[in-house]
């Protein structure tokens, strides 16, 4: 298992068009067994990575917040709700939210500072428990460089499923 962000880096822009390759060839497979196989893997790897070492989504994702959210994490900081937005949150017309800051304003040094209130995007990164795994692969794959999660499940999954790059 590689969680060594440098060489994961690496592998990544090596293994770019291999990946690409790879996104193709799990098009073709069964969405549900794709689903099964990603989620026993998921189950095998995230519980041996401390993302607490990392925190490397916390500096690159741009996070979306509910008005739940912002509630809640507005009582937590013990700030109203334009404090909070005013300092923390930028706002669509439309009235979506993000945080205003990449990095997360919350992120201390590897750790999230917030971890108890933190969003239901951050609760879910790297969404791997999630179904429909074939539909989200562009996503996923976006983040293949960043997330040992993410670089050691694809890594996996090519050896379950078999995968192979052929020289055309």
């Amino acid at each position: 298992m590689e969680t060594n962000l440098n060489t994961i880096l690496a592998l990544a822009a090596e293994r770019e068009n291999e990946n690409d390759i790879f996104r193709s060839f799990l098009k073709k497979q069964d969405p549900v067994e794709i689903d099964r196989l990603v989620h026993t893997i998921n189950n095998e790897i995230t519980p041996k990575i401390d993302c607490t070492q990392c925190g490397n989504c916390c500096k690159t994702l741009m996070i979306n917040i509910t008005p739940q959210e912002s509630e809640r994490l507005a009582t937590h900081l013990e700030m109203t709700i334009p404090d909070l937005k005013s300092k923390y949150i930028e706002e669509s017309l439309q009235g979506k939210m993000i945080m205003n800051t990449i990095p997360c304003h919350f992120l201390g040094g590897t750790k999230c500072t917030i971890y108890e209130e933190r969003f239901t995007e951050c609760r879910d990164f790297p969404h791997l428990h999630k179904d429909n795994f074939t539909d989200r692969l562009f996503g996923t794959l976006m983040y293949y460089a960043m997330c040992p999660i993410i670089f050691n499940v694809v890594e996996e999954l090519k050896v379950q499923t078999r995968f192979k790059v052929r020289n055309f």
